[in-house]
């Protein structure tokens, strides 16, 4: 088989209706718009009008708010750590936000940076991180590593 010889099954795309090409066609005249009034027309754009009543999603009520002052947290698992020091992406012995975000693993600026413990670790790390989990520092502890955490950030487990 070539790209050539490639082709849609039969049904598979349906050709768009012509209006206005008289009244044979079936949407000749008024091309299916009915006679006059606001929708005959081009140029309208009704979504959500219900005929002068207030539309449903102004009767609703609004719901909730967004915190301007909310703290995003980027987390990393054991796992990807491990990844990036057996890929030398990660210096073992100096691993900070800095370096984090050198090879891609923190992108927002800002943000928290907390180490979950999905996974396993077997490299000795040294990090400095704002936060972790317990299993996570016990499973770099166990590993041999030291792990630093910023005691400014508050995020709970």
């Amino acid at each position: 088989m070539k790209l050539n010889e490639l082709k849609d099954n039969s049904g598979a795309r349906k050709s768009k209706m012509r209006v206005g090409r008289g009244i044979g066609s079936g949407k000749g005249k008024t091309c299916g718009r009915g006679h006059k009034g606001q929708s005959s027309r081009s140029g309208v754009a009704i979504n959500g009008f219900e005929g002068g009543q207030t539309a449903m999603y102004m009767r609703l009520p609004k719901r909730g708010f967004t915190n301007p002052n909310a703290k995003t947290v980027e987390t990393i698992n054991l796992s990807v750590l491990e990844d990036f020091v057996t890929r030398k992406r990660l210096d073992a012995k100096k691993i900070n936000r800095e370096a984090l975000e050198n090879v891609g693993l923190v992108r927002k600026a800002g943000s928290l940076v907390k180490i979950l413990g999905k996974g396993e670790i077997k490299a000795k790390i040294e990090i400095e991180v704002d936060s972790a989990s317990k299993s996570a520092i016990a499973a770099i502890e166990k590993a041999g590593g030291k792990i630093t955490v910023a005691e400014k950030a508050s995020v709970s487990e």
